[in-house]
């Protein structure tokens, strides 16, 4: 029997798959088959999920793991912020360590245990990079811009301002005002189906100011649609209200953000010439799964051939979210 784990970073859900512990790994397109079977929001496991995070053997030098991050429809993200959290402190409990690196698809990113938020709320802190801001790493294209920063763009929705930055997921924001987020879902949509501008789709991040160093961040995520939390959104958010709004974010200094899902904190940083990012959240475990490895190869991890045990974590995240004086847009 093989272990898996049901897990979020800010209520974003993921199941953790450890290939380190199977007999024998699973291919990619089993691994496309598992991911759209067991995170259907309609007949998966436990009610479904945003994606499979599957740890291996490092890749590169000085790794402890590497994090591969299946979304729910089979594609591959090249990182999650949010998942990274929950896949840290795995590796962490596994291995006895509290400061490593994890090897994802396009770098090898540090992490590191925090102090719990609050009582059974374990957190952890991971590094967000590499950070770029020219339009061939989202990429897009007929917009008239080879950048975007706090600029209209009349061709995607009229009256508003984008940013597209790349951490290394490609994401389109725009700061909004309480009706604004209602056409979230719309552009959403637009832009991760067939449309002229963006070929591979886009993270869609609508953000509303509260204060200093205080926003709410709502995401469409491409190959998930609406999630609760997406850290490397909120994580390329807190960047652009940084520059573009200098007077109300501070470099070096944490910034809190709301999610739907609870809240994260982001530390912004540029340093030899370099930006890269902190995100400090939970990393909160629900549910312990004990299923065969033959039903991970052949896709078929249901409720009738699993044992699962409840963590009791998610009682205490909530209880803590229900403290926050969060909005909700």
């Amino acid at each position: 029997m093989v272990e898996l784990l049901k897990v979020h970073g800010s209520q974003n859900c993921f199941f953790i798959l450890d290939q380190t512990k199977l007999n024998q790994e699973l291919n990619d397109d089993e691994l496309i088959a598992l991911a759209q079977q067991m995170t259907s929001k309609g007949n998966g496991l436990l009610g479904g999920a945003d994606g499979v995070l599957v740890v291996n053997k490092p890749v590169r030098e000085g790794a402890t793991a590497q994090m591969r991050v299946i979304n729910a429809d089979g594609s591959e993200a090249s990182m999650c912020g949010n998942g990274l959290r929950t896949v840290a402190r795995y590796v962490a409990e596994r291995d006895g360590v509290t400061s490593f690196k994890v090897d994802t698809m396009n770098a090898s990113l540090q992490v590191r245990q925090q102090p719990d938020l609050a009582s059974n709320v374990p957190a952890f802190a991971v590094e967000i990079s590499p950070v770029r801001f020219n339009k061939e790493a989202l990429p897009y294209d007929h917009l008239g811009h080879d950048r975007l920063l706090d600029t209209p763009v009349p061709e995607l929705l009229p009256g508003f301002r984008f940013s597209g930055i790349a951490v290394p997921n490609p994401h389109l924001i725009s700061f909004v005002d309480e009706e604004g987020f209602q056409e979230l879902g719309p552009l959403g949509e637009w832009l991760n189906g067939e449309n002229p501008y963006f070929a591979d789709g886009v993270n869609v991040n609508f953000a509303h100011i509260l204060g200093h160093n205080q926003i709410f961040v709502k995401t469409f995520e491409r190959g998930v649609g609406f999630t609760n939390a997406c850290g490397t959104g909120m994580s390329a958010t807190s960047l652009a209200y940084a520059l573009i709004h200098p007077d109300k974010a501070d470099f070096n200094q944490p910034i809190t953000v709301f999610n739907p899902g609870g809240m994260v904190r982001t530390i912004l940083h540029h340093e030899n010439h370099r930006y890269w990012i902190e995100l400090i959240g939970n990393a909160t475990f629900t549910h312990k799964i004990e299923v065969s490895e033959d039903a991970l190869h052949n896709a078929n991890v249901t409720d009738k051939n699993t044992t699962v045990e409840e963590t009791g974590e998610q009682t205490a995240y909530l209880n803590f979210v229900h403290q926050l004086d969060k909005p909700n847009f």
